[in-house]
């Protein structure tokens, strides 16, 4: 009997391991996978148009629309979970409420672009990629008035480069919707600068 209790545990502990290891997969990188794949398809779609099965598994966006779109939803996430961390760990009141205006700003623009990428079957990471979850990770183990400088810190960094994006999107991206969504997220994200700026006192 102890025997076969042994062997279902390992056997359990086999099957969690392989669950895990599976899990690692890069959410962001397995996303634009897809859309590769989709946009593939689409250019086949548009040499056979009498493929509907083909058809059903295009993107009718282009590939750098979608590559926007997934850094988009992948930087989104980031700064909902760093907010609601911030919110319960900062030290300093602004920093807490930074925290909150990351999280209702950043969900309501998620929600936003998860309508508009469903409409377009465009692939979203379903959870952070893994360069951004290291630096969420390292920046989590940081407390009190450490943390609170690197949190804005990392906040200022990332907003100068998504202002930089959403710009570039706003101006660029081919599909009129996420043209839309990326004039009308950019002025929130100059706001969110311009409050790391003055809590960082830097430029």
């Amino acid at each position: 009997m102890k025997n076969v209790k042994s062997a279902l545990f390992i056997a359990v502990i086999a099957m969690a391991q392989a669950c895990n290891s599976g899990s690692n997969t890069d959410s962001v990188k397995a996303a634009n996978e897809a859309n590769d794949n989709k946009d593939s398809a689409s250019t086949a779609a548009k040499m056979d148009t009498a493929t509907s099965a083909t058809k059903m598994n295009t993107m009718p966006v282009d590939k750098d629309d979608a590559d926007f779109a997934v850094k988009a939803a992948n930087g989104g996430m980031m700064e909902v979970q760093l907010g609601n961390y911030a919110q319960q760990n900062a030290v300093s009141k602004r920093v807490k409420d930074f925290g909150a205006m990351m999280v209702k700003d950043h969900t309501k623009a998620n929600e936003e672009l998860k309508s508009i990428a469903a409409s377009k079957n465009i692939t979203l990471p379903s959870s952070i990629g893994s360069d951004a979850q290291k630096d969420m990770d390292d920046l989590m183990k940081k407390k009190g008035n450490d943390f609170d400088k690197a949190y804005m810190n990392m906040m200022l960094d990332d907003h100068k480069n998504d202002v930089k994006e959403f710009e570039k999107a706003a101006k660029d991206c081919k599909d009129p919707e996420i043209k839309t969504f990326a004039g009308k997220t950019l002025p929130v994200l100059l706001a969110h600068l311009d409050s790391t700026k003055a809590i960082t006192g830097k430029h």
